[in-house]
């Protein structure tokens, strides 16, 4: 393509995508540092000092105390996390189907088994930003149209950086014309931001529209591998008893190696068949934590199923996440993000100001043309 359609390119994809892109950015923000500010206005539960030595209950202690809270509720999950020691979290419902909204969310120490907060659902500041940050509260739809508009978002930076090329031929790289029209400077800092943004951009803005397919992708999961571990199971009635949890995970436990569990799934969730719990592990190194690798367990039997690696779309969907919001390198890699962040928020509305001034320089050219003409035929 010639210049002037690489224009029209970055034009377009640039104007629709805008918007959408700022407000990202924006709400993306406090999402960066969303473990700190839960921190500094104590929103997390810490489990309390016991004695080093104290063993952890068993999983069939923490499901009865659960069900003792609860008694009208279902597990769905139980997971844990690494920032929080001595801690399981756990999902109930009325009903293994029932929306996702109607959860109810426990925190039970994991050595007593005592219930330490039943954390009400947050409609807080953070969850409306990170509902506006993932799905414009609008559900899937909201979240594939995002994702759309990140990749409009890619095709404007690649546009611009094939406009860039030529430009900058003319002058030294990272100048900025200070003494020029403020519409001259900004296009200079806009050019130069862009750039140096360029590489970090990118991979945000293709993680982020990856991340908005995960509904697809576990839907993928659930149709093609899941169905086919447990294609054996499809005559078999439906367990109407479980059997015990810490069994089904000691099973689970012998199948991995080098790997810790990050969460559980009852039978007739999302994430497992109607026969078995999935026991989900994440490994040790690095890259490997964050990647999962379940194990099907039968609910009565304990009898597991042969693990099988998540297939390539699904491991891309978790390699993708950690790298949309840096949360994988600690606080300072959590401080540059901020620090792309918000340089690209200058790149997205020193944009918008390009194009209102360029179209405000337009209107007021035609005006003053116009005005001429008419002079000119009232003097004849």
């Amino acid at each position: 393509m010639n210049v002037k359609a690489w224009f029209l390119v970055h034009k377009w994809t640039s104007l629709i995508c805008t918007l959408f892109l700022l407000m990202l950015c924006l709400t993306g923000l406090p999402l960066i540092f969303h473990e700190e500010i839960d921190h500094l206005f104590g929103d997390e539960v810490q489990a309390p000092a016991l004695p080093a030595h104290l063993p952890d209950a068993s999983l069939d202690e923490l499901v009865s105390a659960a069900h003792a809270h609860r008694p009208d509720e279902v597990i769905r999950f139980m997971f844990w996390d690494e920032h929080h020691p001595h801690l399981a979290f756990v999902s109930m419902a009325s009903s293994m189907d029932a929306p996702g909204d109607e959860n109810h969310s426990l925190v039970i120490d994991t050595r007593t088994a005592a219930i330490l907060d039943e954390p009400e659902p947050d409609r807080g500041f953070m969850y409306v930003m990170f509902k506006l940050h993932v799905d414009l509260f609008a559900g899937l739809p909201g979240m594939l149209f995002l994702g759309l508009m990140g990749l409009l978002f890619v095709v404007a930076i690649v546009s611009g950086v094939v406009l860039y090329a030529p430009f900058m031929r003319k002058l030294d790289f990272g100048t900025v014309r200070r003494q020029r029209s403020p519409r001259l400077k900004w296009l200079d800092l806009h050019n130069l931001l862009g750039v140096v943004t360029l590489l970090w951009a990118l991979v945000v803005g293709l993680t982020g529209s990856i991340n908005t397919l995960s509904p697809i992708v576990v839907g993928l999961w659930q149709q093609d591998q899941l169905a086919s571990m447990t294609a054996a199971y499809a005559e078999v009635p439906l367990p109407e008893q479980l059997s015990s949890l810490q069994r089904a995970v000691d099973s689970a436990d012998a199948a991995v190696d080098n790997m810790h569990i990050s969460f559980i799934a009852w039978p007739g969730t999302q994430f497992s068949s109607q026969h078995h719990y999935g026991v989900f592990y994440r490994g040790d190194q690095p890259l490997t934590s964050r990647l999962l690798q379940p194990v099907l367990v039968d609910a009565q039997s304990n009898q597991r199923l042969e693990p099988q690696p998540l297939p390539w779309y699904a491991q891309a969907l978790l390699l993708s996440q950690p790298l949309h919001f840096g949360d994988y390198g600690g606080l300072p890699l959590k401080i540059i993000w901020a620090m792309l962040d918000l340089a690209t928020i200058v790149v997205l509305g020193s944009g918008i100001y390009l194009w209102l001034g360029r179209r405000t320089t337009t209107a007021r050219r035609l005006a003053e043309v116009k005005s001429g003409g008419l002079s000119e035929e009232a003097n004849a």
